[in-house]
């Protein structure tokens, strides 16, 4: 295949923070990676690739630390922070930030999916811990490179999932492993608005703002005229930048079914798409997509589905009274001996249901150390004590690959896909393959 051809193709497509706390006083500048000099009791020196939006949210969940660079490419984005941290040293292109500034420890990576894992693996490989915000990658090579170089560079990683390191998602792992619903054979999980129009991109070539580095967003895909179609926010509904409702959600919705029954990689996908015409550039206006999971130690085999762009109608949920959130967003684990429902994020505002079930169940004991100081400062207790976070790459890597499988399942509405995570192929599809590996234009290669 011609790197034009990968282009086009979607085909281009634990235990405590307490900062304070004596525990931090023993943390040695190895750890920190900033040699003898550094006393043990430092703050992590952190820089932030992508300064707006989730870079922004991100920044103030860890600003209790030094934050010492910011790197941007949209100077009016992200000007609240590039104001508010006047003192952190400010940068265009998170290559040179990387080069320069030798005094960062640990770098917040909050920008478009397309950049997330060129940006990451220039922080790995300078030995640098990273938190990546979902999806951890664009592609399925992407996710395998990065779990890699992690493990070889020795670095503490987070994915940006943070309902991960929740009490809720620890309590359905509790409860399933304790039998609380019996076998579980069937998951549904939805999220129901759409991601776009499904248009393809306009004729129109209008001027490139003063403030934004175009070609510097574009990063590694394949040079394309400035719209405004593509950013803020919309990237996510464009195939070469995004990867729509599946990246944005499936880490936080299907986090819980991940965990709880000890999912690894599924052995089928298949989609069936509607919501009418959409470019071959953007996603599908709603989908259904179905995984099919082995049984694995004492559980059954279990069948995942997942819709997007419209509602579930499931006979569990007849008579359930669901929030405007959870009806929007959220999942079933339908057991044997009755159901757990929860919305997003780590399983936010999880029961079991009927009530019946519920009132007659004893809930176990915990079994699994919860996380109090949230997920942002469970990283940084990470970097300090080497303590592997919540949601390292190692659990986030997977769980992004469902999300991609099921991104790639799209592109060949109502096909059955036989995937083979081993080989790290498609064993009935070699078209499929073509959409597991990125294009990179010349100077951004991993």
């Amino acid at each position: 295949m011609t790197k034009d051809n990968q282009h086009v193709t979607r085909r281009n497509f634990v235990k405590r923070t307490a900062l304070a706390s004596s525990a931090f006083m023993i943390v040695g500048p190895e750890i920190l990676g900033r040699g003898a000099c550094a006393a043990p009791s430092d703050k992590l020196n952190i820089a932030a690739i992508g300064a707006a939006g989730r870079g922004g949210h991100n920044l103030r969940k860890m600003d209790h630390q030094n934050i010492v660079a910011l790197c941007d490419v949209d100077l009016d984005r992200a000007k609240e922070s590039l104001q508010k941290y006047e003192r952190a040293k400010k940068y265009r292109d998170f290559r040179k930030m990387l080069d320069k500034q030798k005094d960062i420890d640990a770098v917040i990576v909050s920008t478009p999916d397309h950049i997330h894992t060129v940006a990451a693996m220039n922080a790995i490989k300078r030995g640098k811990h990273v938190y990546v915000e979902k999806p951890l990658a664009h592609t399925i090579y992407e996710v395998r490179a990065l779990m890699k170089a992690a493990r070889e560079n020795k670095v503490q990683t987070q994915l940006g999932n943070q309902g991960h390191s929740d009490g809720d998602i620890r309590k359905i792992c509790e409860w399933i492993w304790d039998g609380a619903i019996g076998q579980v054979k069937e998951v549904h999980a939805w999220y129901s608005s759409p991601y776009g129009d499904g248009k393809p991109h306009p004729a129109e070539t209008p001027k490139i703002p003063d403030t934004l580095d175009w070609d510097l967003w574009l990063g590694p895909v394949s040079y394309r005229p400035y719209n405004p179609c593509y950013l803020p926010r919309i990237w996510r509904s464009w195939a070469d930048f995004g990867t729509g409702v599946l990246g944005d959600w499936v880490c936080h919705i299907l986090d819980p079914t991940f965990w709880a029954l000890k999912l690894q990689a599924p052995q089928s996908i298949t989609a069936k798409n509607g919501g009418g015409d959409y470019s071959p550039e953007r996603f599908p206006i709603c989908s259904e997509i179905e995984y099919q999971f082995a049984a694995r130690e004492n559980m059954a085999p279990v069948k995942v589905t997942w819709t997007y762009g419209k509602k579930v109608d499931l006979p569990q949920l007849q008579g359930i009274e669901l929030n405007e959130w959870n009806a929007k967003a959220g999942a079933i684990l339908i057991g044997e001996k009755g159901s757990i429902l929860h919305g997003s994020h780590g399983g936010g505002g999880a029961r079991i249901i009927p009530k019946s079930r519920d009132d007659e169940y004893k809930k176990p004991s915990e079994i699994i150390p919860r996380i109090k100081e949230g997920h942002h400062n469970d990283w940084i207790r990470a970097c300090k004590d080497g303590k592997p976070a919540s949601s390292t790459f190692e659990y986030g890597g997977p769980l992004t690959e469902l999300a991609l499988l099921g991104v790639i399942a799209t592109v060949f509405d109502g096909e059955k896909l036989e995937w083979n995570s081993a080989g790290m192929q498609f064993n009935n599809n070699p078209k499929a393959n073509a959409h597991l590996t990125p294009y990179y234009r010349s100077g951004w290669e991993l």
